[in-house]
């Protein structure tokens, strides 16, 4: 049973989600040889500043570590993200 608030990786739309009430919280990638490329995040602006989009790209981040992908953050809040939490860094795919 998943909880209300469990971040659930929705495959077929390329995208990690999470359900607040009404409001659906997202991050979505990409995949290509072996990279995922963390495209957008978006939180409604109703529910904005609780750490939903922590969540949703933790999980991201979480699933690429655990099927051995590299991570290109597209997106500048995933940047951001990778920049404040540097045990993830090693994650990055090398440029």
């Amino acid at each position: 049973m998943t909880h209300p608030h469990d971040v659930v990786h929705n495959r077929a739309a390329h995208r990690f989600e999470l359900r607040v009430g009404e409001h659906l919280c997202i991050a979505q990638y990409d995949l290509a040889d072996g990279v995922m490329w963390l495209t957008h995040t978006e939180v409604p602006p109703a529910i904005e500043g609780r750490g939903h989009a922590a969540r949703v790209v933790r999980a991201a981040l979480d699933h690429a570590r655990a099927q051995g992908l590299k991570v290109r953050p597209a997106c500048s809040y995933v940047r951001a993200f990778m920049r404040r939490h540097p045990e993830t860094l090693d994650l990055l795919e090398a440029s």
